[in-house]
């Protein structure tokens, strides 16, 4: 993809390299079955966009150290993330003011963080512990604007599609899967 965008007519697109960080409020979704509270983490990590301004069209895409995970009782489960999100992109090709809206797959590589988490007692229905997967993927949805030509703020939600949490060690007990949902409020910098 970055091969494709680099051999379109410079005259005709705007590339911009920047650095991304933000807030997440992460929580995972365990078969609706386990009740899961909210965490929150941070994600931070270089990106580069592709915008053609005659309409407005183009790419971004990033490499995100993300933390994702989840509240069990008294329990945080969470875990880090190398995360490269990939979206096409539309903004409005105002003067002052550029809104924006993205959307695409992400995909995720676990990098630290613990992996298991014990969890015995906490639920009847559940014995043993949970465990963090080693790969995610899933959609983000984003909706945001560009101020200045260079400062882009956003809201971002991502679904996760694969289940990077289990829980494991159950004896006799069903085994839930946990899938990630994230909301991230960002800020980027455009160089």
């Amino acid at each position: 993809m970055l091969a494709i965008m680099l051999a379109l007519p410079a005259a005709h697109a705007q590339l911009n390299f920047g650095v991304k960080g933000g807030v997440n409020i992460a929580t995972v979704k365990f078969d609706n079955v386990l009740e899961a509270g909210n965490i929150t983490g941070f994600q931070l990590g270089p990106m580069l966009e592709y915008v053609k301004p005659s309409t407005g069209w183009g790419m971004d895409v990033a490499l995100l150290f993300t933390q994702k995970g989840c509240e069990l009782e008294n329990r945080t489960v969470k875990s880090n993330y190398l995360e490269i999100p990939l979206n096409v992109k539309w903004k409005l090709m105002t003067p002052l003011l550029k809104p924006y809206l993205a959307a695409g797959p992400y995909f995720g590589f676990r990098t630290g963080g613990r992996k298991i988490w014990d969890i015995s007692g906490l639920y009847n229905d559940v014995n043993g512990q949970v465990k963090a997967g080693n790969f995610n993927t899933g959609l983000n949805f984003s909706i945001g604007a560009e101020a200045l030509g260079f400062l882009q703020v956003g809201l971002n939600y991502g679904l996760g599609l694969t289940h990077n949490f289990k829980t494991i060690d159950s004896g006799n007990l069903p085994i839930y899967k946990g899938k990630a949902h994230t909301w991230s409020i960002s800020a980027a910098v455009l160089f």
